[in-house]
């Protein structure tokens, strides 16, 4: 059998550049996070608590939207040709959303590491959250809006060969992979209109002068708007390695194809329409749609729940065909050794746990505690930093081979790093979570407020601090030992007996789902009606109350508190 390089070589070809963009964010905000995490603790501090702000949003915007975004798209091109089996229609356009979206995130890092360079007047320590009231570089906006446009070109890419196997094929179910990635890229579309407005229509203008002031909670809301849903965008890539890829590296079949088209339509549905839990202590936006947020996020449970029922059924069905037995015994049975499978397994797990702590975040009255804590960052380490970070490496061991024909060059090493990985994000989220539950402040260069000591109910603070320094340094060392991997693999001999990328048929198959199921202009249709409604009266009451220009009722008061604070934790 053929490799993927061999059947789609140009496909591949935009697959490992869009690797090799990922694979160098993920390198470079590694390398951020590990700064991040020795200057918090106070072991080694190599950078100045001003230039931490720099790191931060460095580490944030490369991780959490380049590395994230570049290995999604990778997966989706693979996806679409492997699952239509057949080339995308215009592959000039596939190397131009790459072309675009690869410069946008260049300019945006430059405006970031611009900030590093006391010669260089330019910055962008906005942090991953690019709102007002802080300010950024116009570079960094610019390279941002450039970002976007070429997802959106990207998707449109994905779309265009959808529609030209439809019209071969136009009574067949659309093949598993291919209506997640649409149903994700749906998701996008409506999702990344706020952050587009926000950037192009007030951002650009702002920080180029135009306007002297914009409406810091309009730019806020319209970021979380798009901020919750991007949650998705990360977890769909991951989704659909647990859906099509895990089952058969465990040595088994999918459980149910329907159940698997139901949770991604749930999550096109239902992922854009809760942002504003994001803002529950933010003035100027009314109790009542905050409680609606907060309602709209506890349903969306329900898909993370399935899936995890999904998931989980599928592994033991491959432990079963593979001799397991007994109630918990089949664990043993599932191939342990190899990366790809343990890896993917590990993040499962931790999303899991990750998923409990968001319950709390969900909630507005437990919110209040543990909002601006380290409680936050704790938690979308488990998501973000595990669940979508390990899966992605993980898969890489499996993937990478198909694009490139080579032998993968270490099995043991790329086992090491995954559960190295898996013991340090252990380590950090554990004790972030239980920092945040002491009032630990999450954002800020210095955790320690001036003449305030912070206690723990078991343990120590001390032990905390030792424990988030132990775990970055092992999640370092996981990603030199995961990049060393990948790169010694680009160089190995020819593989001689292929990949089988084939996937086998599901327990239950699409034909078991309702046709209603693939009808993508329906959902699209409801998803846009429960965006309207929930944020048409939100959007209306701020702009209502200050214009799209001025000053929202409160942000006055959050202006004087981010500068008290700056003079408490020494921010210049």
């Amino acid at each position: 059998m053929a490799t993927f390089v061999d059947r789609y070589p140009d496909e591949a070809a935009v697959v490992k550049a869009t690797f090799a963009v990922a694979f160098a964010s993920l390198g470079i905000g590694a390398l951020f996070g590990l700064i991040q995490a020795l200057h918090r603790t106070g072991f080694v501090r190599f950078i100045s608590s001003a230039d931490y702000y720099t790191v931060l949003t460095g580490h944030g915007v490369l991780l959490a939207l380049v590395f994230t975004i570049f290995f999604l798209m990778g997966v989706f091109t693979w996806a679409i040709a492997r699952s239509l089996e057949q080339p995308l229609p215009n592959i000039k356009l596939t190397w131009a959303w790459f072309g675009l979206t690869t410069t946008g995130a260049v300019l945006a890092a430059v405006a970031i590491l611009g900030g590093l360079v006391p010669s260089v007047d330019m910055s962008a320590d906005v942090l991953y959250t690019f709102y007002a009231p802080l300010q950024a570089h116009p570079l960094f906006y610019i390279g941002l809006a450039m970002f976007i446009v070429g997802t959106w070109m990207a998707g449109a890419d994905w779309f265009l060969a959808f529609r030209e196997w439809r019209s071969d094929h136009p009574d067949e179910r659309i093949p598993l992979q291919t209506f997640m990635v649409l149903t994700t890229t749906l998701m996008w579309y409506l999702s990344t209109l706020g952050v587009a407005v926000s950037v192009v229509a007030f951002l650009i203008p702002w920080s180029l002068g135009i306007f002297e002031t914009v409406n810091p909670l309009l730019t806020r809301t319209l970021f979380w708007y798009f901020g919750h849903p991007v949650v998705y965008f990360w977890l769909m890539p991951a989704y659909l390695l647990w859906y099509t890829v895990l089952p058969k590296l465990a040595g088994g079949r999918l459980f149910s194809d329907p159940l698997a088209r139901v949770v991604f339509v749930l999550f096109l549905l239902l992922s854009t329409p809760v942002g504003i839990h994001h803002q529950y202590l933010d003035p100027g936006i009314a109790e009542g749609f905050k409680f609606i947020a907060m309602t709209n996020t506890m349903f969306l449970l329900l898909p993370s729940l399935l899936t995890a029922f999904t998931v989980v059924a599928s592994m033991e069905h491959g432990a079963r065909q593979r001799g397991g037995e007994g109630r918990l015994r089949w664990l043993g049975a599932l191939p342990w050794r190899d990366p790809a499978f343990t890896g993917m397994a590990l993040a499962g797990l931790m999303f899991a746990a990750g998923g409990f702590s968001g319950m709390i975040n969900a909630g507005m009255n437990i919110n209040y505690l543990v909002h601006n804590t380290l409680w936050v960052p704790g938690h979308f380490h488990m998501t973000v930093g595990t669940a979508v970070a390990l899966t992605m490496m993980a898969a890489s061991y499996w993937l990478v081979p198909q694009l490139t024909g080579r032998r993968l060059y270490s099995r043991p090493i790329g086992l090491l790093q995954v559960v190295l990985w898996f013991i340090g994000m252990v380590f950090m989220s554990n004790a972030m979570h239980r920092a945040g539950l002491v009032g630990i402040p999450r954002r800020t260069a210095e955790p320690q407020y001036q003449n305030f000591d912070f206690s723990a109910a078991f343990g120590s603070v001390g032990e905390l601090r030792i424990q988030i320094a132990l775990g970055g340094v092992l999640l370092f060392v996981s990603i030199v030992l995961f990049l060393f991997n990948m790169l010694l693999s680009s160089i190995e001999d020819p593989i001689e007996n292929p990949v089988d990328d084939s996937l086998v048929e599901p327990l239950s198959g699409a034909d078991a789902s309702p046709l209603v199921l693939d009808n993508l202009r329906l959902w699209t249709g409801i998803a846009v009606v429960l965006v309207i409604l929930a944020y048409t009266l939100p959007l209306g009451s701020i702009i209502a109350d200050a214009g799209l220009l001025g000053d929202s009722p409160g942000f006055p008061v959050v202006v004087d508190w981010f500068g008290a604070l700056a003079e408490v934790v020494g921010w210049p």
